[in-house]
């Protein structure tokens, strides 16, 4: 039984008699004819009386008209569907991001976006880089806005460059700094609260690394989970923060935040998503992120 069956049928029924339908369909009236036919030696049934030479309805011909137009409708309805998923119209697209490091930008993407595209559902999960790799293995997210791959990574993900992040010293209030800037050499004594290595190593390895070259290894008291909680220590003197820029939107009214010297390292936020096959979907959010980047860099930097 093919759609072309029940189209066929119902046109006789709803034009009443095989040549109506056949004008109405441009088609001959032997197909017509031929196609219900068909039908009812597929269904062991016959759909009309063909008393007096005229096309009625049966009582089972009644019955089966009623779900015949049903199907239809629901096959059109599904065509529709699978036409407007093919243009990005509708679907799903699951966004991973770092919360602050996204703050300046990511609620104004999501708004145009979905203005664009209102069909589509968005799901969006604030995590770490590792937690996004975990995501992105068990196929819950569908792009992320994280820190820059690792070569093995490249490998089957793709990356666009959003922005650049430099590092900030965050110290409590309670401690007396001159001007705007902290030397990292002057941290030399400090006890350090640093974002765990597991969860970003390639922050943790750029503020170790920045600290190395000053001459001296950060004495580390503690390693949270969450950037949040790196501010929170500070703000208990815990000891001394260094942590992307991006970071001064949390909240810490005990302790504040200083451009360092040297101030020759940047941390890369990238956009990231599987390399093979990108759904439309997805390709429509990319083209969007990529078309809007100068904007989000221009809201992203520092100013000096």
């Amino acid at each position: 039984m093919e759609l072309r069956h029940l189209r066929y049928f119902t046109a006789v029924v709803k034009w009443k008699g095989y040549r109506e339908a056949s004008r109405r369909l441009f088609v001959a009236q032997p197909a017509i004819s031929q196609a219900v036919s068909d039908l009812e030696h597929e269904l062991g049934v016959k759909l009309f009386s063909r008393a007096q030479r005229t096309a009625r309805l049966t009582e089972e011909g009644a019955l089966f008209y009623v779900e015949a137009v049903r199907t239809l409708e629901q096959a059109e309805i599904a065509m529709n569907t699978a036409r407007r998923a093919a243009k990005g119209e509708i679907g799903r697209l699951s966004i991973g991001f770092l919360g602050p490091a996204t703050y300046s930008f990511l609620p104004e993407l999501v708004r145009r976006f979905k203005a664009l595209y209102p069909g589509v559902k968005l799901t969006l999960q604030d995590t770490i880089p590792l937690q996004l790799e975990q995501a992105f293995d068990q196929g819950t997210v569908d792009v992320a806005f994280t820190r820059a791959l690792t070569p093995e990574r490249s490998k089957t993900y793709s990356s666009h460059l959003i922005y650049k992040d430099p590092l900030m010293a965050v110290l409590p209030k309670s401690r007396l700094v001159k001007g705007e800037r902290v030397r990292i050499a002057d941290l030399a004594n400090d006890r350090f609260v640093l974002f765990y290595r597991d969860g970003s190593p390639a922050l943790f390895d750029a503020i170790t690394g920045l600290c190395n070259e000053a001459g001296f290894s950060p004495k580390i008291e503690n390693e949270p989970n969450v950037m949040q909680t790196v501010v929170s220590l500070v703000e208990a003197d815990e000891g001394a923060g260094i942590v992307p820029a991006s970071m001064r939107y949390l909240r810490a009214d005990g302790c504040r935040f200083y451009r360092i010297r040297p101030d020759d390292v940047r941390i890369d936020l990238v956009m990231v998503w599987k390399t093979a096959e990108p759904s439309v979907v997805l390709k429509s959010f990319i083209d969007l992120v990529q078309k809007h980047t100068p904007n989000i860099r221009k809201k992203a930097e520092l100013v000096s």
